[in-house]
This record gives C-alpha cells, sequence and structure tokens, in this order.
C-alpha cells in the first residue's frame, strides 16, 4: 500500500452532495484517438496507469484519457485482446472493481470521493458576517468560547436589585422553588439546544443559523424574531436597571423631577430620561466602535465574578450580623425617611409630626394605628446564626397599596382608606408567576455560547458542556443565594424593594465584603456591558434575518454601510428598544422579556421534541441526554406566565379524552381533508431537502396461488425500517384482464391488507391486472403516490429459481424492474435470503456490515441508522468496510472515513480492506467459462426446445452436487478449488415457504428444494492460484488438460466419460469475454473478502452493481451469475442501489 503520499486535510464541507462533473474529472471518459486499432487502443487504456499515484492526483483512476475500467467504453474486450496484461501494468481498481466500472462516472468509488471532499460545495451556506474581514482558524475552547460568555449574559442586574426582594415577598421556600423552575426552563431547552447543536456541522452566524437550519424557515422565522425582541428588550432592561443603581443608591441628588422618594412617578420620569440619553450614548459607542464593545465584555465580566464573590464573602464575615443597618418599625409595619435617632413616640418628634400632624394639643388627630403600637429598632442584617431563615420560610404576596409588615393580618397591611403617611407599601400587586416573570430574565442568556459557534473548535463538543456547566454553575449561585439571603437578612429588609427604610441602600450591597461600593460600581458596569452587548447583537440578528428573506418587509435592514455595520437594523433596535425605557420599571419590562424568552424557548424545545417524535432520518444528535426532558418543557411556561386559563384547559382536555370516537359526519372530517390537501400542495412545491429525505416505501410482493403475500418478511423488514412512520405502499401485479379479474384483484388486495395490518405496517395497498407483468410492475413504479407523497425506495424480491427455470423471464422481469425503478430515480432495496431476516418480535445482537464499494448517495449509511431505531436492530453495531487498492493510502482512508462519520453523526466501526492482489486466479477464470458454456447451452435450447427438454436439468449448475465422474471438467477444478480449502462452514440456501405460487407477478422466489438439501460448502474461498501466468497460458493449460482427460482414457467404457466426450464435441470451445472475467473476478475476489470479514454478520449491506446496458439475454444472465457470486455463503444480504440524489447531510 502507498502510505508516503501527503495526506489531505479533512474537508469540512458537505461530503455527501455530488458533484458528478469533479469525479467525471478525476475517472477520466476521453474516449481515444480515432482510429487506432484495437490492440493498441486497449493498450494505451489498460497501461495508462502503470505509473504510481501521487499526492496530486492520488485516489483518481491513472489517465484521464482511458475509460474507468481501462477498457474500450462498451466494457467488452474482443477475442483477439490479452485478457490480462501484466499485473504492473493493470491498475487494482480496473480489474477487481470492474463489476462497478460502468457507473464509475455517476457514481465514485470511496477512495475517490474521500479525496474529494475539499472539493464538494457546501449544501447549507454558512453564515457571513457583515465585517466581512479574514477570520482566523478557531481556535477556541469550551471554557473562554462558551463557558465564561454564557456566565457572564446569565448573571444580570435582576441578580443584584431584584433578587432580595424576590426571596423576601415569596419566601424561603416559594422562592427557592420560583428560581428551581427558571433554571430547570433554562436547562431543559439548553439540552434540546445542545442536541440541535450536535445534529451535524454547527454552521458560524450564531444561535439563529443553528436553530433556523436546523428547524426550518417556519420554526427558525419564529425563532428568530423572538429571539431579537427579547434581546432588545434585554438592553432596554439593562439600561432602566443601570439608571436605577446610579439615581437609587449611588448618585440619588441626580435627580430631575424632585424627591422621587415621595412619589414613585418622579423617580420612573428619572430613568425614563436618564435611560434615553443612555441609550444614545451606548447606541454612538455600538456605531462607531464594536472592538470597544468586544474588549469591554472581559471588564464587565470580571466585574461580574469579583461582585458575586464579594456578597458570598460578606455573608460568611456577617455570620453574626452586624449593626451597621436598623430599621425603625411601628408595630409590625415598616417606615421610610426616618433617622434612627428620631425612631420615637415623642411628641416633639418627626414621626409624632407625621402621623398625628403638626398640633400636639389634640391627640385624637393622630393616626389610630400609631396610637396603638409602639416604635421599634430592628437590625437589618442578623446573620446566619441568628435564625432568621425561620422567619423567611413563609411568603408575604402583597396586592398594590398595601403595607409591608410582619404579618398578613389585614389590619397591619390594610391601608384602609388612611393616608400612608412615611409607611412602606408595595407599588405592585405580587403572585408566584409575576415574581417568576421578573426573575425570568435573570436566568436568560444561554445562548452566547452558541453566538460563537463559528470561533470553536469543535463546536459540538462546546456548546453542550459550556452551556450546561454554565446553567448548572448559575443554578447553583442562585440557589444557594435564595438560602443565604433568607437566613441572613430581616423578612421585612428583603421586602424593601429600594431599601427606603435603610436610607435608599441597597440591600445586597450593605451584605457585601468590604462595602457597598464594590456591588454598585460592579453591578453598574456589569449592566452596561450587558447593555452593550445586547445592542451589538440584535442588530446583527435582525440582518441575518433580512437576509434570509424569510420576512419580506424586512428586506431593506439586509443591507450593511460602508464599513460593514448593520446601520439600518441598529437604528431599528434603537427605536425598540426606546419603547422598552418608556415603561421606566424594571418591574414592568422584566414580564415582557421573560414572554419573549420563554416563546423562544418553547419553540426551540417543541421542534426538538417533534423532530424526536417524528424519528426524521437526519435527526442524529450526538448528544442523547434530550429525548424525554424537551417534551416536558411546554408545561411549566404556560403556567408561570399564566398565558391560558389552566382550569378551561384541564376541563377542555379531560372531556377531549373522555368523549368516545363516533362517526357522525362532522366537521372535523373536512377541517382533517383540507389539512391534507393543503399538505400535499406544499409538498409539491418541490423536492424535499437532503436533511428531510426519508424512505417512502414500495414494496413489490409476490402473490401466490391463494393470493397471499409469497415472504411476510419483506413486510416486518419494511416495519422494521420505517418503524411505524412515513409511506409505505404495497403492490402487486397480477396477470390477466382487468374485466375479468376485478374480483380476484379486490380478494389480493384485502389479502395484502390483512397481512399489513398482521405485520403492523401502516400504509396503502394497491393491485394491478395486467396482461404483462413487467408492464404492470412499471406502470405502479411510475404512478403510485400522489403529489409530493410519491415512494422513493422500491423493495424488491431476489429471483431465487432464476438458474432453475427454462424460461429467461424469470430474470427479465427482475432485471427490467431495476431498470425502471433506476429510470425513475427510485432507490431499490433488494433483500436476498428475505425468510431468514428476522421477524418485528424478534431482538438480534451481533453487527450490521455496511460494504460501502461506491458512492451512490449515501444510503447505505442512512438504512443501518434507521434500522437500529427499531427494537429488532437496536442492539446491533454497525461495521463499515470499504476497499482499498495498491494506489491508495489505506491508512489515510481510514482516517478520513471517521471523520467522515463524526460529522454524520454515525456510530461505526471503520475498516479499509486492502485489495492489492489483481491478478485473475484459474478459479475466477474457470467459473466465467462454466457460465459461458451454460449460456451457449440455452441458446441452443432455445433453437430447439422440444429436443433439449431432457438435457434442461443436466446444465452445469453450482447447486447441484452429482458425482465427481458425472461432472464436466471445468466443474471438477471447481470443486477440487473448493475441497482444497481447510475452512469449511455451512452455507446458506434460499429456500421459498411453497412451490405454488405460480401466479405472482414478480419472480423474487426460489422454485427449487435443492438449495435447501446442500449443507455444506465454503465459506472462505480464498484463492491461491495467482501463478504469475497469464490468462492465456491458464486456459490452454486447462484446455490441454481438458482434452488429455478425455483422449488418455479409451479403455473406460464408463457412461459418464462417454457423456462428457459427446458434451465436448458438441460445445466448442469458449474463449471466456474479457468483460465478462474481470466481472466476475470483481464478483469472486469481493465474495472473499466479505464472507471472510462479515460471515457472523447479522445482516450484510453493500451496493448492488447497476444492471447491463443492454438487453441481451446473455449479459442479463451474466448479471445474475455476478450477483449470485457476489453474495456466496452471506445469509443475509441487503443489496442497494440509490436513486442518484443525496440522502445524508453532515448538516442539521
Amino acid at each position: 500500500m502507498s502510505t508516503n503520499s501527503a495526506p489531505e486535510p479533512v474537508a469540512t464541507a458537505d461530503a455527501t452532495r455530488f458533484v458528478t462533473e469533479k469525479v467525471a474529472e478525476e475517472v477520466g471518459t476521453v474516449s481515444p484517438p480515432a482510429g487506432s486499432s484495437p490492440a493498441s487502443k486497449h493498450s494505451s487504456t489498460a497501461g495508462g496507469g502503470d505509473a504510481p499515484q501521487t499526492a496530486a492526483n492520488k485516489g483518481g483512476v491513472p489517465d484521464g484519457n482511458c475509460s474507468p475500467g481501462g477498457v474500450p467504453e462498451k466494457g467488452d474486450g474482443t477475442d483477439d485482446q490479452p485478457f490480462v496484461t501484466d499485473r504492473e501494468k493493470v491498475s487494482g481498481y480496473e480489474t477487481n472493481l470492474y463489476l462497478y466500472s460502468e457507473e464509475m462516472e455517476d457514481r465514485p468509488r470511496i477512495s475517490t470521493l474521500i479525496n474529494s471532499l475539499a472539493n464538494y460545495s457546501n449544501t447549507i451556506p454558512a453564515a457571513t458576517d457583515p465585517d466581512a474581514k479574514p477570520q482566523p482558524s478557531a481556535r477556541m475552547g469550551t471554557l473562554i468560547g462558551v463557558y465564561l460568555p454564557c456566565i457572564q449574559n446569565i448573571f444580570g442586574v435582576i441578580l443584584f436589585i431584584r433578587l432580595t426582594w424576590v426571596v423576601g415577598t415569596a419566601g424561603a421556600f416559594m422562592g427557592f422553588l420560583i428560581v428551581l423552575c427558571c433554571c430547570c426552563v433554562t436547562m431543559l431547552t439548553a439540552i434540546s439546544m445542545s442536541a440541535i447543536a450536535t445534529n451535524g456541522v454547527v454552521p458560524a452566524g450564531g444561535s439563529y443559523f443553528m436553530i433556523s437550519r436546523s428547524l426550518g424557515p417556519e420554526f427558525g422565522g419564529a425563532v428568530g424574531m423572538l429571539f431579537y425582541t427579547g434581546t432588545t428588550l434585554a438592553a432596554a432592561m439593562y439600561i432602566v436597571g443601570a439608571v436605577e443603581i446610579v439615581l437609587t443608591y449611588m448618585a440619588p441628588s441626580l435627580s430631575i423631577f424632585g424627591d422621587f422618594t415621595k412619589d414613585a412617578s418622579i423617580m420612573y420620569n428619572n430613568f425614563r430620561v436618564y435611560g434615553t440619553g443612555l441609550l444614545m450614548v451606548m447606541g454612538l459607542i455600538v456605531f462607531v466602535g464594536v472592538k470597544f464593545v468586544n474588549k469591554f465584555a472581559t471588564v464587565a465580566l470580571a466585574c461580574v465574578l469579583l461582585s458575586i464573590v464579594a456578597v458570598y464573602v460578606g455573608i460568611f464575615v456577617n455570620f453574626n450580623g452586624n449593626d451597621n443597618l436598623f430599621m425603625c418599625v411601628l408595630g409590625k409595619r415598616l417606615l421610610k425617611d426616618i433617622s434612627l435617632d428620631d425612631c420615637h413616640k415623642n411628641s416633639s418628634g418627626p414621626l409624632y409630626q407625621v402621623f398625628c400632624g403638626n398640633s400636639s394639643a389634640n391627640a385624637s388627630l393622630c393616626d389610630p394605628y400609631f396610637e396603638a403600637n409602639n416604635i421599634s429598632k430592628v437590625r437589618g442584617i442578623k446573620g446566619l446564626s441568628s435564625g432568621v431563615f425561620l422567619d423567611n420560610i413563609q411568603d408575604g404576596f402583597l396586592e398594590l397599596g398595601q403595607f409591608i409588615a410582619q404579618s398578613k393580618d389585614p389590619d397591619e397591611i390594610e391601608p384602609l382608606d388612611r393616608p400612608v403617611y412615611n409607611q412602606v407599601f408595595a407599588d405592585i400587586t405580587t403572585s408566584f408567576t409575576i415574581l417568576i416573570g421578573i426573575f425570568f430574565p435573570s436566568v436568560t442568556g444561554i445562548m452566547a455560547g452558541s453566538n460563537r459557534s463559528g470561533d470553536l473548535a469543535d463546536a459540538q463538543k462546546s456548546i453542550p458542556v459550556g452551556t450546561i456547566c454554565a446553567i448548572l454553575t448559575t443554578s447553583t449561585v442562585y440557589l444557594s443565594a435564595v438560602l443565604l439571603f433568607a437566613g441572613t437578612v430581616d423578612n421585612l429588609l428583603l421586602r424593601d424593594k429600594f431599601g427606603q427604610s435603610i436610607g435608599g441602600k441597597l440591600v445586597v450591597a450593605n451584605v457585601a465584603w468590604p462595602n457597598q461600593w464594590v456591588i454598585l460600581i460592579g453591578s453598574f458596569l456589569s449592566t452596561l456591558g450587558a447593555g452593550l452587548q445586547s445592542l451589538t447583537g440584535a442588530p446583527r440578528l435582525l440582518q441575518a434575518i433580512a437576509k434570509d428573506g424569510i420576512i419580506p418587509f424586512l428586506a431593506p435592514f439586509a443591507v450593511s454601510s460602508r464599513r460593514g455595520e448593520p446601520t439600518r437594523a441598529l437604528i431599528l433596535t434603537i427605536l425598540i428598544c426606546q419603547c422598552g425605557i418608556l415603561l421606566g420599571n424594571v418591574d414592568y419590562l422584566a414580564p415582557l422579556l421573560s414572554m419573549f424568552f420563554l416563546m423562544c424557548y418553547g419553540f426551540v424545545n417543541l421542534a426538538c421534541a417533534l423532530q424526536t417524535l417524528l424519528r426524521t432520518p437526519n435527526w442524529r444528535p450526538r448528544f442523547k441526554y434530550y429525548h424525554w426532558l424537551a417534551k416536558m418543557l411546554e408545561v411549566p411556561p404556560r403556567y408561570e406566565l399564566g398565558l391560558l386559563d389552566s382550569k378551561s384547559r384541564v376541563l377542555t382536555g379531560t372531556l377531549h379524552v373522555c368523549v368516545a370516537e363516533k362517526e357522525w359526519g362532522d366537521g372535523i372530517r373536512g377541517l382533517a381533508l383540507s389539512a391534507a390537501r393543503y399538505s400535499l400542495l406544499r409538498l409539491e412545491e418541490g423536492p424535499p431537502h437532503t436533511k428531510n429525505w426519508r424512505p417512502q416505501i414500495l414494496i413489490l410482493a409476490k402473490l401466490t396461488s391463494d393470493l397471499v403475500p409469497k415472504y411476510r418478511k419483506l413486510f416486518a423488514f419494511a416495519a422494521q425500517l420505517k418503524a411505524g412512520k412515513g409511506l409505505t405502499v404495497c403492490v402487486s401485479v397480477i396477470r390477466g384482464d382487468y374485466t375479468r379479474g376485478v374480483g380476484e384483484a379486490m380478494a389480493a388486495k384485502q389479502s395484502l391488507r390483512r397481512t399489513m395490518d398482521e405485520e403492523r405496517v401502516k400504509g396503502f395497498v394497491d393491485v394491478l391486472v395486467a396482461y404483462n407483468v413487467t408492464d404492470g410492475l412499471s406502470h405502479l413504479i411510475q404512478t403510485t403516490g400522489l403529489g409530493g407523497m410519491k415512494p422513493n425506495t422500491v423493495i424488491l424480491g431476489w429471483p431465487y429459481g432464476w438458474r432453475q427455470s427454462e424460461d429467461e423471464k424469470t430474470w427479465q422481469v427482475f432485471l427490467q424492474t431495476v431498470r425502471n425503478v433506476a429510470a425513475a430515480r427510485m432507490a431499490l432495496l433488494v433483500p436476498k435470503g428475505i425468510n431468514f431476516f428476522p421477524d418485528s418480535s424478534e431482538k438480534v445482537v451481533g453487527n450490521i456490515d455496511i460494504w460501502w464499494i461506491v458512492h451512490d448517495g449515501g444510503l447505505l449509511m442512512l438504512l443501518p441508522f434507521l434500522l437500529k431505531q427499531h427494537r429488532t436492530w437496536k442492539n446491533c453495531r454497525m461495521r463499515i468496510f470499504t476497499v482499498a487498492q495498491m494506489e491508495d493510502n489505506s491508512i489515510q482512508m481510514k482516517k478520513d472515513l471517521k471523520m467522515f462519520l463524526y460529522h454524520l453523526r454515525i456510530e461505526a466501526e471503520v475498516e479499509v480492506v486492502e485489495m492489492t492482489d489483481s491478478d485473475i486466479s484459474a478459479y475466477t477464470y474457470e467459473r466465467t467459462l462454466m457460465m459461458e458454456q451454460r449460456n451457449q447451452m440455452l441458446r441452443e435450447l432455445r433453437l430447439n426446445k422440444k429436443e433439449s427438454l431432457g438435457v434442461v436439468h443436466t446444465l452445469v449448475d453450482f447447486n447441484d452436487v452429482p458425482s465427481e465422474e458425472k461432472l464436466p471438467l471445468v466443474q471438477a477444478i471447481l470443486d477440487h478449488h473448493h475441497n482444497a480449502d481447510v475452512k469449511t462452514a455451512t452455507k446458506v440456501r434460499f429456500q421459498e415457504p411453497g412451490q405454488e405460487g405460480k401466479e405472482g407477478g414478480i419472480q423474487d422466489a426460489d422454485e427449487s428444494n435443492e438449495e435447501e438439501t446442500k449443507e455444506h460448502a465454503e465459506e472462505n474461498t480464498i484463492i491461491s492460484k495467482d501463478g504469475d501466468g497469464g490468462a492465456n497460458s491458464i486456459h490452454s493449460e486447462s484446455q490441454q488438460q481438458d482434452e488429455n482427460k478425455v483422449s488418455t482414457d479409451p479403455n473406460s467404457k464408463d457412461t459418464p466419460n462417454k457423456t462428457v466426450s459427446d458434451k465436448s464435441k458438441k460445445i466448442p470451445a469458449i474463449t471466456p469475454d474479457e468483460g465478462n472475467v474481470r466481472r466476475m473476478h470483481t464478483a469472486v475476489k469481493l465474495n472473499e473478502v466479505i464472507v471472510n470479514k462479515s460471515h457472523d454478520a447479522q445482516l450484510v449491506i453493500l451496493n448492488l452493481p447497476g444492471p447491463p446496458r443492454d438487453s441481451k439475454i446473455e449479459r442479463e444472465s451474466n448479471y445474475m451469475e455476478f450477483l449470485e457470486v457476489l453474495t456466496e455463503g452471506l445469509e443475509r444480504v441487503l443489496m442497494v442501489r440509490g436513486g442518484g440524489r443525496e440522502v445524508i447531510t453532515i448538516y442539521s
């Protein structure tokens, strides 16, 4: 083997797309010059590949001036040409794979495919960055590329300004449940997204490209717009949150409209004004320099991590609490805007003046609650050792205007139409679902890692691991923070949203160590960074959606500026963001933001669940932990946001389940018909994409004289291949006149339907009555189906009894059907040994071996994957074998094949079988001679059929076992060759269930029981006669032996010798055709290798060679013989021929 050639790089393009021109260029189709003699013509073609292949032309057929087989274009040599040249002058492919040579241009050999991977164009174009600059090679790993960006985007402003309030309002238990529910939603979405990310090569362009290319334009466009809107509103929320941190906790004196502690509307107006100004500044930064945004992201991440560490350290530093924060409490109500020195009921104090007015003489004017309760100072930070956790377990949900108190007693929380004075009250109505809506944005940002898919060295590995680890980290921080806050801070202070009871201080900041400014500055910078990231990503996402043309009115936003910036999309994003800022309140923006993200995540999970349930063939995620978790996601979001009335939903669902099915001619049936019509019209729009291709099966069933299917296992095999999904149509042909056979056709149709029901095959049946079986099958292949719901794969039985039949129609029906299927561009499956295939109720364990000889669309890769979806084949392992010749680099082929299977998401063992010996053995030559002698006998039988009726059964046949003295010489040589092999095993013989079925239209059965009685034959027919002599010497030697055997035994008077002598005189000497010898050599050599490697396999799948292009009886009979030789010694064989289109892709 050639191992010193330079290995070619593994291609990242879609290797499963046919490039016929490239293959034709490599194999060469130019004919020799006109006028050249046959000898010189053959010499130039066959000898064109004597030079060793170099790295530049490795994998191609040696010379561009020769046909793929190195012989004249017709494929058959002439008698005056040597049937084999020097083995150093002939490429291994020209001899060892000559059986497939006629279609090498359209169906390249695997070495050509592997070496041409880099030249194949992508099925799905990768996303282009608007900044159109050459990017360095992707080298980012999981930590830098996915984990840290997700951490930065998940930790947001809600953590610092709302988490303590959520814990205090919902209580420790309900608060923990809220955070857990939100984290579970994002975790389930990350699992679904991981399945999508590992379902093929992840294109550059971020989450939108990954999701839209996987889910299609409908789902992709919806998810893209929801994702864009959510990202834009997230920028508005970050801006309002940053303004709130500055105005409320850092510089309250910057208020424009006065003291906002007295009136909440003043505070929100300040947020709107300052938020608009900050939006303009941030928009200008994004427009001018994107590099600054990317560099600032590192600073923002450092601020977030530092702030979280400061909070945790502060909680444990204040384990026993501190005396820095005290609250003034009237009875059980929390007071604001009062210093600790004035926290008393003295008539000279400010509290007395607030609750009783300026007149100290008339005490009756005082507020009744003020008179009935005392004033107390309560410690705000009590510490974990105080046991305050028990006080924070219960929830404290309030309605708008109710007072914040230590109990839910109406006397404590209800205003009772009295002035609020300086008591702290609820500014919004709170509930479990509202708090979920407010908190949920703090767990979004899980798609930040997938946005960098183009920069990742291995996106399929980094995105699942990095995203899930980031969610686990942030979920741990959030859940632990809920418990730690509940165990450290007093309940009243937790529920004080803006810290008004402690002088307008941020609660989290006062818990942190060493002081509050670490949190204030860190949270402000991190919020600014998150806002800049949102303003940077949203316009590019909108531009990507506009470029896809999914939504027509977005077309103007696909334009980029001269600098490559999406300026128009940025302007629209700023306008939408400004609308969010005008709301002025994080508590209003957060639920709106949650709704968009929940719908976005819902679509992702729904699509993942649908593809799992529909078992789409292209749905092969390498990430396996998605199938049942993704289906649960639709429940939590609907419950959390209250989008549906739960009571009516449950009642409607219960009634729908309980009502029995009745046929009343209702309008719902019309709705189903209308939906079916709509779907059929949609399917008619064009052929399915490679990602959506699945086998839609047409079973050509043969019927017995009782009009029952002769091979039930065909139905079982179809059921296993389909796993209950897709279209299956079973048809059969009855010979005769339709007007007379309509009743018989109806009975056959009912029989087929009954068999399909028993084998649990969901589909349709049809029976055609025709005078000619071949024409009837052709009509069924052409016309079966409706619109886009047409079969694309035909299952055709093998004609087992073709050797024993006098009538050549036994194989002509089969071959003509193969040609018709190929003309219809449909895939063809020919199971041989169908009676040995397992039932659907059985479970087999072992190997499914795929012998990938030529590439015809990837159907050989897809079929075993589909079979493994059924429980019968689920426990089998896949092994893929391919053939390498002397000029191939087998080590590089194996490496490239493993990478190709990795991108296809198919788990299989790979083995490259080296076929370095291209010498044609005597066994191959003699077997070809026997085949041509049989053809000559058949020609004589056709000339004089009456005279040859008694001779039919004496024809040379491999399945007959006559005594050695009755055999012709070539049969004796064959048996001697078999007996020389030490290793023997039981050879499988195919037999029909019954012998009475002569009425069926498809000749796919063996009419003889002789093969069942012959049990022992060789397992590995390894050819040992590879002598240096050419074929002519072998032929003359065997011919001379034949003459000596006949002539040197004059004293023998046995009848067998006389018979042989008579036949020798009757049959003239035959020189085997060179093309037939080479084809037989391919069949013999491949059979040796396949039997040697796959003798214990549960199923062998291999390429079906194309039928002969001409319809001569001899060529057709030879073709059938080649297939018999190719599959000898194999129990279950599935021969596959693609339909001329790609059916598998490396993309999702």
